[in-house]
């Protein structure tokens, strides 16, 4: 109990310090890992090497694909691509409905993308929607904010829920994983999309924008009017497009029971599906949108401004996972997921045990592996031994690592701070909205639980 507690005040010392007195949140979340060292008893040396080797393999996982998304990002906003791409999508999808469009978007991205990622990569094309339609930013940020978060959390192939089908022993069973995750997640993204309609239309106080950093503040028709002639709807969308494709691709050929031929050609769609490759190649054809004379000193000009907005991303992001890496080390997460595991409540078990991890540590992914670790050898006892059951631990796993995401996960940093969210608004609207999902999706899970 003293170790939640200690939890609960290291929490509420990041949004006070962070919220209140304006303490820069890479020093916030890098004086917390340190102090939860102390507190959790977690030996000085050892404490050290936590904080860097998770801020260093946390950058070395996502650091380049956020580096290379914001620098797609860029040209696709100066180059009116984006603008483009919202015409488009509106278009198709209708003015009416923007948070519609944003999460439709992101619940398709991120089957095969992390989401943190997808939120990098689709974060330009967020903000020329949110200007045409003339809403909220907030309320677009969570629309496409938790598109992204459902389908993480509960659809292979992403890593989370493909690795617990595994330790499920339910890979056999992933048709039906992918089936019913899409629809539970469906139900996830569909209740937070009703909680940022909510949002459209209220003001919220939003973090300072940076010089010609932010679209979202100027008036839609006279913005268009500024690029002249837009690039067409496909080639605007193809430096998004082509890396996405690819990367499911490279996602789908590495399947189970999948043969998609040669070894050298299953190899080269890997190769291309590599995040980092794929946002290489997408840069590359966001390159071919700069027109007029100059255009080396252009690119050279946009690639500094993204390197420039990146750099505080990364370093919350590295700091955020060195918080959640030593809370994991702590002595809580084996306290709450064995006090949960005794409880003897069927399906919800999965669910709180995945809760509470994710609540504790932050990762969704880590949430998922390590709860159905848990899980795995209490499906007998839970009564969901069949192989329909623990199919439905899996979703249940996913929907509880959905809950909540606050100051120790790395999503919550990238979604606050490329749409300039502050910390306490952030928590009345990302978290909450976090929250919503999670308890949804188990909703949905347990009533399939009952038809199944």
């Amino acid at each position: 109990m003293v170790d939640l507690l200690i939890l609960v005040a290291l929490v509420a010392g990041i949004v006070l310090v962070t919220a209140r007195w304006k303490v820069n949140p890479f020093l916030a979340l890098l004086g917390a890992a340190l102090l939860a060292a102390l507190l959790y008893r977690i030996p000085l040396t050892d404490s050290v090497d936590v904080v860097t080797e998770a801020f260093g393999s946390t950058l070395g996982n996502i650091g380049l694909v956020i580096v290379l998304g914001t620098m797609i990002g860029v040209i696709l906003e100066r180059s009116g691509a984006a603008i483009a791409m919202a015409d488009a999508l509106i278009r198709l999808i209708g003015s009416r409905f923007p948070n519609l469009t944003m999460s439709v978007i992101g619940y398709l991205v991120s089957i095969p993308v992390f989401c943190d990622s997808g939120y990098v990569i689709l974060n330009s094309l967020r903000k020329a929607v949110t200007a045409r339609a003339g809403i909220s930013a907030v309320a677009t940020s969570v629309a496409l904010m938790t598109g992204l978060f459902a389908t993480h959390n509960l659809v292979p192939p992403t890593p989370g829920p493909l690795a617990a089908a595994g330790e499920l022993g339910v890979t056999d069973q992933l048709g039906l994983v992918v089936g019913l995750g899409l629809v539970v997640s469906a139900a996830a993204a569909g209740s937070a999309l009703l909680l940022a309609a909510r949002l459209s239309h209220k003001d919220f106080e939003r973090l300072p924008a940076g010089k010609d950093d932010d679209i979202e503040d100027l008036d839609y028709d006279e913005l268009r009017a500024s690029y002249g002639r837009l690039p067409n709807a496909g080639a605007a969308f193809a430096p998004i497009g082509v890396p996405l494709l690819l990367i499911c691709v490279g996602s789908f050929v590495q399947l189970p029971g999948i043969d998609g031929g040669p070894e050298l050609l299953i190899d080269a769609l890997v190769f291309l599906g590599t995040p980092v490759i794929a946002l290489i190649i997408g840069l590359l054809i966001a390159v071919t949108q700069l027109s007029g004379t100059g255009k080396l000193q252009t690119f050279n000009e946009q690639m500094a401004e993204a390197i420039r907005v990146s750099a505080p991303i990364l370093l919350i992001t590295g700091a955020g996972a060195s918080f959640g890496a030593v809370l994991n080390e702590a002595p809580l997460t084996d306290f709450l997921a064995e006090t949960l595991s005794d409880l003897g409540i069927g399906i919800a078990v999965p669910f709180l045990v995945a809760a509470a991890l994710k609540t504790a540590q932050g990762s969704s992914t880590v949430a998922i592996i390590t709860g159905s670790a848990l899980v795995a050898p209490l499906t007998d006892a839970l009564g969901l031994g069949s192989s329909t059951g623990a199919v439905l631990a899996v979703l249940a796993v996913g929907a509880g690592a959905m809950m909540v995401s606050h100051a120790n996960d790395s999503f919550f940093w990238v979604v606050s701070q490329l749409s300039r969210i502050p910390v306490g608004t952030a928590y009345r609207t990302i978290t909450v909205a976090s929250a919503v999902q999670g308890v949804t999706a188990f909703a949905a899970v347990w009533i399939l639980s009952l038809l199944l």
